[in-house]
């Protein structure tokens, strides 16, 4: 495979079929090809106004849902998909955000809800750039867009579109009173994007109404105003006590009051539609739950949804709550849970369900920085004594694997692999001193407990110390490599999509977002502290590979740039270790089922080589 740097680089092996058996071929690639929806998000004044995406064309892409008449139709239909999409609070239009090719830059658009006319620019004057924000209402619009200038934030009132806003730091939108009269937005002024704070405006010249900061190390998140038109309510995520725990601050009059719930791990919440009660959904341990919360009276009510992930939850006008369900075993559904408490499946997409997997068990293991968690599956029918074994590494850093379904984690099993998912130092769910442990020493710390985890892997039995792989995408797939380099005797293979893999220049090409994110992880930029990003960068590590290395790349990817991969591969073509590579034409990822499904039988053929099983 010719470069822009003139190497030649191996070609990734793209396997006809990963199993002799028919059934077992048809089963792996069902649960891919098996259609999926997200819960449907309703115009707040026409709540028969639907917008959801769905995978059901093979595609990921935008779908209409007009309640009233019961008619479902795909909106957008573009070659690398569409995930972003909102509708307009009278329900006539739809929103979705037109990038090119999936590297994110673009704008906002808008088409009818009718089907009919030509999708149009949203917002006139505000030029393109990344995502910040988006808050529709009926006579304000606000739009945030980072550049590598930094943030500006816009707004479109009445016909006319002002900037209002503009930091080199990351900033966005964050949300809009119901009666449209002040809008929340937030900033890292103070220089840290990881721990934002949050400012109220007034839409009426945009003079500043309140500022609420944290303080160092503690950030904010607005989840969403009341939407009581009148009440000026915000509801907010705070950390003052070293976990993820909910406030409600009443911006117009300054003050807020703490919700404390006598629950473990850590929550996000919505509204009832009155104001009166919170949707909260609350994790812990890589498991979700739903709960109500009454306002009036304190009261926590369980809506006893069964042991998994709620992957998404709203509240209807007449009461009823909208979900989506799954667990490691069990695909993915769309649910309905009334007032009374019945539970039903709201929407069933067209075609074959996804075939089940096998449950996940708790690992808990002591490590240098506390106890790691991880998720542990078994191949149903596996034999007894030590298995080869995938170290699946969540990406972020700042997320968690959970008990959810996934067609990928399936195939491993399928193929005779156990898989451990390590929730490391830096994932979510745990506390804020858990997910901010990285700080100053990003990948080395995460790596720290990857090694606990495999170190108890093997000792319980459960692992082949001669048949580990490490895997991962995006910031799971810059820990492979750093993994590589710097624990090379764990590891008989190792496998990158989407990595880090040279932090220098990933820093100098990546989009605006991530040099605040970076700059805040690394204590700096790289010419203010070089020593960290190099001693963190799995580049400085290539000679001391020794491990057969996969890596999966995006001509367009904005988040991990091809130019600073290809740094990685050059250095590692120079040495005899052998190593395959994979370019697609998309972003950091791809939406399209073809092409998720080829590059995972192009992994999981690269790993049964690498560790003798083919």
């Amino acid at each position: 495979m010719s470069t822009q740097s003139g190497t030649e680089y191996p070609s990734a092996a793209v396997p006809d079929r990963l199993f002799d058996d028919a059934e077992a071929e048809r089963r792996w690639r069902a649960r891919f090809h098996a259609p999926r929806i997200s819960v449907p998000e309703w115009a707040i004044d026409a709540p028969d106004a639907n917008v959801y995406v769905s995978n059901a064309s093979g595609v990921w892409e935008v779908y209409s849902w007009d309640r009233s008449t019961g008619e479902h139709r795909r909106v957008t239909d573009r070659p690398n998909g569409t995930m972003h999409a909102t509708p307009s609070p009278d329900g006539r239009w739809i929103w979705w955000f037109n990038d090119t090719d999936g590297d994110e830059f673009g704008s906002w658009v808008r088409e009818p809800f009718a089907p009919g006319a030509a999708a149009e620019r949203a917002v006139p004057d505000v030029h393109d750039g990344y995502p910040a924000g988006l808050e529709i209402g009926t006579r304000v619009v606000a739009v945030g867009v980072s550049t590598d200038d930094g943030s500006e934030l816009f707004a479109h009132i009445d016909g006319e579109t002002t900037s209002f806003y503009r930091h080199e730091d990351d900033a966005g939108i964050a949300s809009l009173s119901r009666d449209e009269s002040l809008l929340a937005i937030s900033h890292s002024e103070h220089g840290d994007s990881r721990h934002p704070a949050l400012r109220v405006l007034s839409t009426d010249g945009f003079t500043t109404i309140a500022d609420k900061w944290g303080g160092e190390g503690k950030g904010l998140g607005a989840l969403e105003y009341s939407p009581v038109a009148g009440d000026q309510r915000l509801l907010v995520l705070h950390e003052r006590r070293g976990r993820e725990e909910l406030l409600i601050w009443d911006t117009a009059a300054d003050t807020e009051q703490e919700i404390e719930l006598d629950l473990p791990g850590e929550v996000v919440a919505g509204w009832y539609p009155d104001a009166t009660a919170l949707l909260v959904v609350h994790f812990h341990q890589g498991r979700s739950s739903l709960h109500r919360y009454d306002l009036s009276t304190g009261e926590l009510s369980s809506l006893d949804t069964p042991p998994g992930r709620i992957g998404g939850a709203g509240v209807r006008p007449d009461g009823t709550v909208e979900y989506s369900w799954s667990s490691a075993a069990q695909p993915t559904a769309v649910r309905a849970r009334t007032a009374s408490g019945e539970d039903s499946v709201l929407l069933e997409p067209p075609g074959e369900r996804a075939p089940e997997s096998a449950p996940v068990t708790d690992a808990f293991v002591d490590g240098i920085g506390g106890q790691i968690h991880a998720l542990v599956s078994r191949p149903a029918d596996a034999p007894e004594g030590p298995l080869p074994t995938v170290f699946s590494l969540h990406g972020g850093p700042h997320s968690a694997d959970e008990d959810r379904f996934s067609a990928y984690r399936a195939v491993w099993l399928d193929a005779g692999f156990a898989v451990v998912e390590v929730n490391y130092r830096g994932s979510t769910g745990y506390g804020s001193a858990w997910r901010d442990a990285i700080e100053g020493r990003p990948g080395l710390t995460e790596l720290e407990d990857v090694a606990a985890v495999h170190d108890w892997a093997v000792q319980s039995g459960l692992s082949d110390p001669e048949k580990c792989v490490v895997n991962g995408a995006s910031w799971g797939g810059y820990l492979s490599l750093l993994a590589l380099g710097t624990q090379p005797a764990r590891w008989a293979a190792g496998i990158a999509g989407v990595p880090v893999a040279d932090y220098v220049a990933a820093y100098e090409d990546e989009m605006e977002q991530l040099r605040s994110f970076d700059r805040a992880l690394f204590g700096g930029s790289p010419e203010t502290v070089p020593a960290v990003y190099r001693e963190c960068s799995p580049i400085t590590y290539v000679e001391a590979v020794t491990a057969p290395v996969l890596v999966l790349a995006g001509d367009n990817d904005p988040r991990c740039p091809i130019r600073q991969v290809e740094n990685y591969l050059d250095r590692l073509a120079k040495r005899e270790i052998p190593f395959e590579f994979y370019r697609f034409d998309a972003g950091h990822g791809s939406l399209v089922i073809a092409e998720t499904i080829k590059q995972t039988a192009i992994e999981v053929f690269f790993a049964l080589r690498a560790v003798g099983l083919r």
